[in-house]
């Protein structure tokens, strides 16, 4: 029997529509957690770089950064804030919530002030440029891979606690090898984050939640894309870097 009313072929626009919408909401989406992700590493590079050179032009704040107890409190604040972001956000407003982000971001570039003072400029910004290239092609594969990364990202964040412990008794035994070899799983473990994490944060733009709650969400895929960049850049680093 005929359709006059052409059901079939309406159900099929209305299907193709709809995934058009959900690209161009995913694309939005992704677009966003890219641009609060780079607005954050931007607001690190400067802070870091402005608090190295008022270290340079001021020894009594060079000593109060890098020589005295406050150090500790700059070195703690970012995780401590991180947490806090982390287990609050879903109670905060959106604007709260970046706003948060930009602080944990700007904190982060006064803890990481101290590169300066241990790598030549010329190798932290090789390494810099190495590890967005990197990060891009990861990231890339990640949002387009149709392999379910699930099984790869749990053994990875298994191996991050690994690697945590690891850091913590090198500490007490400044070994020399096995910092060679951290630096060298660290490099692999967040390499595979990357990949596994922009996955994850693209799937859960999948779940359809309010205006709001996609907003929250889109600044913590930003704040994971960025710590698994800044990690990567730093492990990267202790092969690339330079030091004065």
């Amino acid at each position: 029997m005929a359709d006059p009313y052409n059901y079939q072929d309406r159900v099929a626009r209305g299907g193709v529509q709809s995934g058009a919408m959900i690209d161009q909401g995913l694309r939005s989406y992704m677009l966003k957690v890219y641009n609060l992700m780079a607005l954050g590493l931007a607001i690190t590079g400067l802070a870091a770089y402005g608090t190295y050179t008022a270290a340079l032009n001021s020894p009594a704040f060079a000593q109060a950064m890098y020589g005295s107890p406050l150090r500790w409190v700059v070195m703690l604040a970012p995780i401590a804030l991180v947490f806090f972001l982390s287990f609050r956000i879903h109670k905060m407003s959106v604007s709260a919530a970046q706003t948060t982000f930009w602080i944990y971001a700007a904190l982060m570039g006064l803890s990481l002030s101290s590169i300066f003072l241990v790598y030549t400029g010329q190798s932290i910004v090789q390494t810099f440029f190495v590890t967005a290239a990197s990060f891009g092609a990861l990231s890339l594969y990640g949002y387009s891979t149709k392999k379910d990364l699930s099984a790869m990202g749990s053994f990875l964040i298994m191996g991050l606690f690994g690697l945590i412990i690891a850091s913590i008794v090198n500490i007490f035994l400044a070994s020399s090898a096995l910092g060679f070899a951290i630096s060298a799983i660290g490099v692999l473990i967040f390499a595979g984050l990357t990949a596994y994490d922009t996955q994850k944060i693209k799937e859960m733009y999948y779940e359809g939640n309010d205006a709001a709650t996609t907003g929250r969400m889109a600044i913590m895929g930003a704040l994971t894309l960025y710590l698994d960049f800044i990690n990567l850049f730093l492990f990267l680093l202790r092969f690339m870097g330079n030091r004065d």
